[in-house]
């Protein structure tokens, strides 16, 4: 009976350990998650650059050939990306303080060279300003201070996994190359896809072309992609254009219009319609005679009128076919036809026919407007 009695005790002090150390193991985890997010405190950062202030400072003065006062900006510079400024002031009074007692303490020792020169002082107090000034801006826009650098890279992936079109059934080819301006991680055109109807035998397309490019585009785009993505699928395809027109219109944007194409396909008879909001009109190659046709639907500008219609254009793709949808970026020019950028995509799309178009849509816009300054999407769609 004492054996069972001293292993019960034995076990129930096993399970309260183990509890235990759950328990601290989580706190520990939901701090560290908080405070990488920018929602928990900043002391433990605080505390580590106070105690690495002190340091430097001594490192100033025991050897100021190898420390010199300048170091003191490391801290700063951190303070500033780590730091709320509240705190960040704080750091700044228990620097400045180090730097005049290492003045004091350099005086003292005449066999020590004089470090502590003006322009030492000026380089520390215009770091101290630049990493203050950017410390307040995060605070004002609400970004937090430890994510804001990854901001920017999760909306570019955000909108990246928008625009990803979804898996077509066997015969059928689809690829989209997007290419912002200038070399940019961000574009004015964008993609929303969907597979809907009975069976999910009807892809849905829209490429969608904001008023702007690049950066300046940026956060229109993302709205807009959202917005039409979630619209797409969940209306009658004639009702989408409509409603993304008075979705635009609500915003009242000063440079608020966008241009858009709407691909309503069945991937069973490869029947198509075509709806274009302001669009550039999207070309077909016929296996049957080799030449590529346009495809031109009627419609105004998203976010221009209120009553505004869109007209269907209606075609087929049958085995061989390729439907290519493209933004003004790639075709269009100053000074030169919008027929002969057009034409000029076409010819080099030839060159792909005999490959069936694989990995052609990016090498198109390498070869057709590598070096333009401008958002340039293309949409390729084939029965193979």
């Amino acid at each position: 009976m004492a054996r069972r009695s001293e292993k019960r005790h034995r076990s129930a002090r096993g399970d309260r350990a183990h509890k235990a150390v759950h328990r601290l193991r989580t706190t520990v985890r939901r701090v560290a998650v908080d405070w990488f997010r920018g929602s928990g405190s900043d002391w433990p950062a605080l505390a580590a650059l106070l105690l690495l202030v002190p340091l430097l400072a001594g490192a100033t003065v025991a050897w100021p050939e190898w420390c010199p006062p300048e170091s003191l900006v490391l801290p700063l510079v951190a303070g500033g990306l780590l730091l709320r400024p509240a705190s960040l002031l704080g750091l700044y009074a228990v620097v400045a303080t180090a730097l005049v007692l290492e003045t004091a303490f350099i005086e003292t020792d005449r066999r020590t060279p004089d470090p502590v020169t003006p322009g030492s002082i000026l380089v520390v107090a215009a770091v101290a300003l630049t990493g203050l000034l950017i410390a307040q801006f995060r605070s004002r826009v609400g970004v937090p201070w430890r994510r804001g650098g990854t901001m920017l890279f999760d909306l570019r992936e955000r909108i990246r996994t928008q625009s990803a079109l979804p898996a077509l059934p066997d015969g059928w080819h689809r690829e989209m190359s997007l290419r912002p301006a200038g070399g940019q991680s961000f574009s004015g055109d964008f993609v929303v896809a969907a597979r809907t109807g009975p069976g999910r035998r009807v892809l849905e397309v829209v490429l969608a072309d904001v008023s702007g490019k690049g950066m300046d585009a940026a956060s229109r785009s993302l709205l807009l992609s959202g917005a039409f993505g979630g619209l797409l699928g969940s209306l009658p395809p004639h009702a989408f254009l409509p409603a993304a027109n008075g979705y635009l219109l609500r915003q009242s944007w000063d440079e608020g219009f966008a241009t858009a194409v709407h691909l309503v396909l069945d991937l069973e008879s490869g029947d198509y319609e075509l709806l274009s909001a302001g669009h550039l009109p999207g070309v077909q190659l016929s296996a049957g005679t080799g030449r590529w046709q346009e495809i031109a639907a009627e419609g105004p500008l998203l976010g221009v009128w209120d009553e505004a219609e869109f007209h269907p254009a209606k075609g087929t793709l049958r085995p061989g076919d390729v439907l290519m949808l493209f933004t003004d970026g790639l075709v269009e020019r100053p000074g030169r036809d919008l027929t002969e950028g057009i034409d000029r995509l076409t010819g080099e799309a030839d060159r792909y026919v005999a490959t069936g178009f694989k990995g052609a849509a990016w090498h198109l816009v390498e070869a057709v407007a590598r070096d333009v300054n401008d958002d340039r999407a293309l949409l390729l769609i084939s029965r193979e």
